[in-house]
């Protein structure tokens, strides 16, 4: 399956930002366990792709 980039460079960094941030408040027992779905975020800007963007047809790179 090719997984068709849709996800942007300022998209990918805060989903980076936001990743980071959900796990390391995790770790330091602020927030719960679901904090950990900062690894999707973490994820999702690695790979240029979010399968929820393409469920829902957006879009937030130029190309690809």
């Amino acid at each position: 399956m090719q997984l068709t980039k849709n996800v942007g460079t300022m998209d990918r960094v805060l989903r980076l930002l936001i990743g980071a941030a959900l796990i390391l408040l995790t770790l330091q027992g602020t927030i719960g366990v679901w904090g950990w779905l900062g690894l999707v975020l973490i994820g999702t800007a690695f790979v240029k792709f979010c399968p929820i963007y393409k469920t829902f047809g957006l879009k937030t790179c130029q190309d690809g």
